[in-house]
């Protein structure tokens, strides 16, 4: 039983992790380039809003197969 419940907490708490520290590598990478070339911000903007739904998608789906093993315990 705590193995199964390790297993959630690590289903949930390493993709939570690696996403927030991705998500804040490429906000800071994408103001980084809106500085450099101002002319082009609404192009990055608009990428990095997308790349950033993906992230948080792959988070999402991560919880959820979470929420799977632990209604499976």
């Amino acid at each position: 039983m705590t193995v199964g419940l390790f297993a959630v907490a690590l289903a949930v708490a390493l993709p939570a992790m690696v996403s927030a520290l991705s998500q804040g590598m490429a906000t800071s990478k994408a103001m980084e380039s809106m500085s450099r070339q101002p002319e082009a911000a609404g192009d990055m903007r608009s990428a990095l809003l997308i790349a950033l739904a993906f992230m948080e998608a792959l988070t999402l789906f991560a919880f959820v197969i979470a929420i799977l093993l632990w209604t499976s315990l």
